[in-house]
């Protein structure tokens, strides 16, 4: 039976922490992306810094890149959110929204070392098999931060996020309303530093 590509997919897993930010305007969007931002680079390790990353189940705590999966109809403020993410990660050229492009890449200099961030759209897939033709996995596997806009028309290729970010406009249609959900310990380390 083929997935429908606009019914949002629950990741087969348990949610280890949940949050619910109110975003009274656009300002409080950027300033949350500025969080996020400052939460990933918290993960990666500052130098100075003892690594704050919560540590695998092997004791590594090495950063091993986010995937993040941003759900929301048209005009929900994901690609606000991700421009305010990459801002606050100090890029500062053009952030072009994906639509046509899929997926548009940013090589990032931090003081704990180069980051890579992914951001996808995949609102113009028609059917999950088309993100498995497309060859994104290794860009999944690589270490870097994926931030992905439509998860759902993947279907569950995508596997197991480490967080999603559901975006809807808040009663009165003004603001938004931002659940955040963690499904890795990488996941909620991030969001508990939100």
């Amino acid at each position: 039976m083929p997935v429908n590509p606009d019914q949002a997919i629950q990741p087969p897993a348990a949610v280890l922490l949940e949050r619910t930010f109110a975003f009274a305007d656009e300002a409080a969007t950027l300033a949350f992306g500025a969080r996020f931002a400052q939460a990933i680079e918290s993960l990666r390790g500052m130098p100075g810094e003892a690594r704050q990353a919560a540590p695998r189940a092997d004791g590594d705590t090495a950063f091993h890149g986010l995937q993040v999966q941003l759900v929301g109809d048209l005009g929900a403020g994901k690609t606000t959110l991700v421009r305010s993410t990459l801002r606050g990660l100090g890029h500062t050229g053009r952030v072009r929204s994906p639509t046509y492009t899929l997926v548009e890449p940013y090589e990032l200099e931090r003081p704990a070392g180069e980051l890579t961030l992914y951001h996808f759209d995949l609102y113009r897939f028609t059917d999950p098999a088309e993100w498995a033709d497309a060859g994104f996995r290794e860009y999944f596997d690589s270490g870097a931060v994926c931030l992905v806009e439509w998860p759902q028309r993947a279907g569950r290729l995508l596997g197991v996020p480490d967080l999603v970010f559901t975006l809807e406009l808040d009663h009165t249609g003004e603001g938004r309303v931002l659940v955040a959900r963690a499904y890795s310990e990488s996941g909620k380390a991030c969001l508990e530093r939100c």
